[in-house]
């Protein structure tokens, strides 16, 4: 990853990724327009990479905003590169396509860059999100991931994606697409959660061999969405070690842990929905991180995972129980 001459990566297809994103996802309680808000300002500051999802629920306040940066003149269609995601619910092959569609009509676009699977975990088709039973356990579904993956294809084939990729798979699940009969696209990607406290070493290493882009999420472990991760983990952005890297630099922790990332070659994805934030995310172009810095932060590693996906450890496509 060149990044004193381009702020892209080339993907296994061709089409360009740039290396930093904006992150739209956002807890229940934050209004939806705040996801908007957030997305004119991430374009104004200059992010070019939108990452969003069917789940998170606000795909409309998110396209709009997309729209208005382009009406206005800042940016054209061409210059955003805009991912969204296959919900569980619609792993099945018949409902993979009109998945998308519904995302594109949300966003009032004609195609998004990349669209990938949310997660190996397929749940039971229908509207609810999180299908549950009388005890409140999801309803899962037996799917084949090649199935789905077919199905993806398609979509890349139909122009209504340009890229295809996954999320949250294992390298035992990468391989499974790798080595399916028939393959006709490769997984650009395999975006994942990765951060100082669980760098990911093992998979990235696996994914570069593959020419996987890994897309880190969670990059600066700030979100603590209860419904999701454990309250009591530790703070990444407290961590003395980042800390003392990023005063040594006149930087913050966050704008070192991302600059990490893309120093070994990880696309990293900033969420933050505060003006000042958003524009401290997007300079981490302008300072270098040394041999020595990077060797510490590396140090750091204990694989801690924040999003454990706990509630569906017994499914067996459940992607943590292998070491990477």
């Amino acid at each position: 990853m060149d990044l004193k001459h381009s702020r892209s990566v080339r993907l296994n297809d061709g089409h360009l990724m740039p290396v930093l994103g904006f992150g739209t996802y956002a807890p229940e309680h934050t209004p939806k327009s705040k996801a908007g808000e957030a997305t004119q300002v991430a374009i104004d500051v200059g992010f070019r990479h939108i990452d969003a999802a069917y789940f998170y629920q606000n795909e409309e306040e998110v396209g709009k905003a997309i729209r208005e940066k382009i009406a206005d003149g800042t940016v054209r269609r061409e210059d955003v590169f805009y991912t969204t995601k296959l919900w569980t619910t619609f792993f099945r092959p018949e409902l993979v396509r009109p998945a998308l569609e519904r995302s594109l009509k949300k966003l009032q676009l004609d195609y998004v860059d990349l669209f990938i699977i949310h997660n190996p975990l397929a749940m039971k088709p229908g509207e609810e999100l999180l299908p549950k039973d009388a005890s409140g356990n999801i309803i899962f579904d037996t799917v084949d991931l090649r199935d789905t993956w077919e199905a993806l294809e398609k979509c890349k084939d139909a122009g209504l994606t340009k890229s295809i990729g996954v999320s949250n798979f294992n390298h035992k699940q990468l391989e499974l697409i790798l080595n399916k009969p028939g393959l006709k696209y490769k997984p650009t990607c395999n975006q994942v959660e990765c951060h100082p406290y669980l760098n990911q070493s093992k998979l990235l290493e696996f994914c570069k061999s593959k020419d996987i882009v890994l897309v880190a999420y969670s990059a600066l472990a700030s979100h603590r969405d209860p419904n999701w991760m454990d309250p009591d983990s530790p703070y990444l952005l407290e961590e003395p070690i980042l800390k003392s890297i990023a005063k040594k630099h006149s930087r913050s922790p966050g704008q070192v842990a991302l600059r990490y990332q893309l120093q070994r070659g990880v696309v990293v994805l900033a969420k933050s929905f505060s003006e000042k934030r958003i524009k401290e995310n997007f300079q981490v172009f302008d300072f270098e991180l040394t041999p020595e810095d990077m060797k510490a932060i590396d140090g750091l590693n204990r694989n801690l995972r924040y999003t454990k996906l706990q509630f569906a450890v017994d499914h067996p496509y459940y992607p943590f129980s292998e070491e990477y």
